[in-house]
Order: C-alpha cells, then structure tokens, then sequence
C-alpha cells in the first residue's frame, strides 16, 4: 500500500528529480479486452458482496512500525532478512480469521501473499525469502485457503509488484527502497518472468480465486497530482501479458490494480485508496470513476500493518460510514487489519468486527445486493437501492428535512424507518421528494429510511 511518509514540497521535488532521471517508456499497444462469461459471473458477485476483509500482514509485523518500515527505516536487504529466525506465529489460526469476517459480515478476504519486502507468504519454488524457510515452517496460504472454502467465503490475493529485495527489480528507476543496499541492476525481463511463475503457484495450488489484487504500479511514476498522465511510466510493466496469463488460468478471477489512475484493458474492478470513489482527501486518487465494479480500500487506524504506536481506531460511525458511502457509489468496502506478529486479530480490531457484524444484521439488507443511487454520496449521506425500494441512509443530521430533486419513480407507497419498521412522513410532489433528516447518534449511526416504490 502507499504511504505518504514526506512533506509535499518534498514530493515535488522529489517528483521532478525523479523524472527527470526515469525517462518515460511507451507502453505497448491497447489490445481489445472482452471478460469471459465466468468473469462477467464474478464481478455480479463481487458488486453485491459489498464487504471484505484485507490482511497486511508478514515479516514486517515484528518491527511493529507499519507495513513501509523497510523502506521508512532503510533498511538493508542483509540485516531485514534476519527476522525470518524470529518470525514464529505460533497463535495464527485460520479459522478464526475467517470466522471473524463472517461474523463482521464480509464476504471476502484479500490476504497479502507478498509485500513490497519480498517476503512470501506461501510455500513458493521460485524465491528462497519465504514462510517455509521461517521456524513456523507452514503455509499460512494454504491453511487460509482451505478455511475460506470450508466456511464458503471468497479469497482474493495481494501481489506486489514492487520489491525493495531483487535486483532485477527496475529500483534504479523506482521513486521507493532507494536505501536497501542494491547496487545490481539486474534484468527486468527476469523479474517480470518471476512474477508470472509466483502468480502460476498461487493460481494452481489454491484453488479457486476470487481475484487477484497488484500494488506497486505507482513506484515506476512520477508523484500522484492532478497533471500526471497515465502515460508517465518508467517501465514497460507487462502488464496486459501478465493479466491475460491469469485469465488463461482462472478465467472467473477478477484483477485489479491500485495505480491511482484509470483502468487498464484486462482489469475487472477498479479500486480508491483510503477514500470513497469520487473523494480524494488523501492526494492518491486523482483519477475518474470508471463503470467496473468498484472498492474502497480503508484501513481501521493509520497503517495497513501492525503498528505498535498506531491507537487511532476508527469508530463504529466512522466505519460504517465508509461502509454506507461506498454502497452508495454502487461499491465496496475492504476493510483492513495488520494482525499481530503472533498472528492474532489485535482486540480493537475483533471489537470492530463485532460493532459492524451486529449493525450488518439490521441494516445488511440496505447494503447487499444493493446498487447506489441515483445521485452521488452527499454531505448528509447517501442513497442505495434495489429493485421496488430505495434507502436512504443519513449519516448526517445537521438539516431539517433532505429534499431530492428528479427523484427518477412515480410512486412511493410507503416510507419506514428500516431498524423496527415505524412510519415516516414524507413529501412527494412534481418529482421533489422531501423527508426528515433524522438525527444518527453514537449507537445509531445511520439512520436509514426505506422508500416502497414505484
């Protein structure tokens, strides 16, 4: 994932510096992508889903300072390989990761299979830098797999594309692990065959997937900001190469890419980091909402992965109301946790978890299944719908009443509070619709009125 860890000025300058020595490299021609019937299957699944889990989670977890700290820290590639003596997560459980997200609600899970560290998360041929090679000696992907299946929830799998370990790795070029200690520069048509070989492992030996999640894109352009061009890329990434051979695989797993821009031939979803789509408070997402199926990847404090000084929980509200705003825009919610190095759920996560999943079994209704509205998320909430009903989900009440103009049905028979079914008053004339701005509270912090129409 990305973080922004220095102060704009220092982007800039860092952005100009950068490309001026990474030259732009033409990407390969646009080849028509028409998704097959079993992928056209997946994406109906995913967009009602709504909800998932995302596991930051690795060698990193042990120095309790994010996911970035190999890079933030500069650490060598030498000395960051020692902690595979420490990493031992005797309390990993499976099941109980996976009963965790039912219980919150979700239906899926992304699992971070490799970080930009290198470090992989299965027992893979092609790379020595692996959990086999660590005293837990267990394939954590395997034992995740397996439990997804017995409790029939979706596995989707984060690959980075990036690495601060190889040197065939184009870090030369790279805007991150400047500091790792490489002076090889290798051959980058090795490391994109590496890729492909590591994602054949994880696409035959797992069984079926959901999709699969790249990260990394952005390494190899200049800063995110409203004048970055798709276009500006250091590398010929492959990526088409790569996507087709996935399709080839598994052709009803979905790809999706976070390179905080527009979607490439061969995605199947598109995804905002740490904002809803169409918001862009953290200067990542600078670019358009696509007509793919949507996500919104959130993390539950400041970092994706464990981190010991990071106790800036999100609250019930806050989360549920990245939930309400992403079904609104039509979308999902992937929301993360960075288990601890002993492979627990940190406390504060699992009550989290339990806020969310009780909330989900009185509102879930305005949520799966659901499309979003007929206007965009607003300041006081948002809309969902489906088909005979309209929610209207207020997270907001700082107004006394909420007017939708064009409200695109001719009839609303009925109009109730969805949590016990009470009447509500409204107002219906010359396509103007009128209705109370409730007040959410702390408990209740959605207050969402069910529309009957017609």
């Amino acid at each position: 994932m990305k973080k922004i860890i220095v102060t704009s000025l220092t982007l800039l300058a860092l952005s100009a510096s950068l490309f001026a020595q990474s030259p732009v490299v033409p990407q390969p021609p646009v080849q028509p992508y028409t998704p097959s019937d079993a992928n056209m299957q997946s994406r109906e699944w995913f967009k009602n889903a709504k909800f998932g889990m995302f596991v930051h989670w690795g060698l990193f977890s042990l120095l309790g300072d994010g996911e970035w700290v190999m890079n933030n820290k500069n650490i060598k590639i030498k000395d960051y390989s020692l902690l595979t003596k420490s990493f031992n997560p005797v309390d990993f459980d499976a099941a109980r990761w996976v009963a965790d997200a039912k219980r919150a609600g979700m239906k899926y899970i992304t699992f971070v299979t490799r970080h930009h560290d290198g470090f992989s998360l299965w027992n893979t041929r092609y790379s020595d830098f692996n959990i086999m090679n660590t005293h837990f000696k267990r394939d954590v992907l395997k034992e995740l797999a397996e439990e997804c299946r017995k409790q029939d929830m979706k596995l989707f799998l984060y690959y980075s594309i990036l690495d601060w370990r190889r040197d065939d790795y184009s870090w030369w070029t790279g805007r991150t692990g400047q500091g790792t200690g490489r002076t090889v520069k290798g051959n980058w048509e090795d490391y994109i065959q590496f890729m492909k070989n590591q994602l054949s492992e994880l696409l035959t030996n797992y069984g079926p997937i959901g999709g699969i999640w790249f990260d990394g894109y952005w390494d190899q352009m200049p800063v995110e900001s409203e004048t970055r061009k798709d276009s500006d890329v250091f590398v010929n990434w492959h990526m088409r190469e790569i996507y087709d051979h996935i399709h080839a695989l598994q052709p009803g797993c979905l790809i999706g890419n976070n390179h905080h821009m527009s979607p490439l031939a061969g995605e199947d979803f598109q995804m905002f980091e740490q904002d809803v789509p169409g918001e862009n408070t953290k200067g990542l997402s600078f670019q358009t909402i696509s007509h793919l199926p949507l996500e919104t990847c959130a993390t539950i404090n400041n970092t994706w992965g464990y981190s010991i000084t990071d106790s800036s929980f999100k609250s019930k509200a806050e989360v549920v109301g990245l939930l309400v705003k992403s079904a609104g825009n039509g979308g999902n919610l992937l929301l993360n946790i960075g288990p601890l190095p002993n492979g627990e759920m940190q406390p504060e996560f699992v009550h989290v978890f339990n806020e969310i999943g009780d909330w989900m079994k009185i509102y879930g209704e305005s949520i799966y299944n659901t499309e979003g509205g007929y206007i965009r998320p607003q300041p006081w909430g948002c809309l969902t719908t489906k088909p005979g009903k309209v929610y209207v989900h207020i997270l907001q009440g700082t107004q006394p009443e909420i007017v939708l103009t064009d409200f695109p049905y001719k009839k609303i028979t009925k109009a109730t509070l969805l949590k016990d079914g009470s009447p509500v008053k409204f107002s219906f004339k010359k396509k103007v619709l009128t209705v109370p701005a409730i007040a959410p509270t702390a408990e209740d912090p959605d207050q969402v009125i069910v529309l009957e129409v017609k």
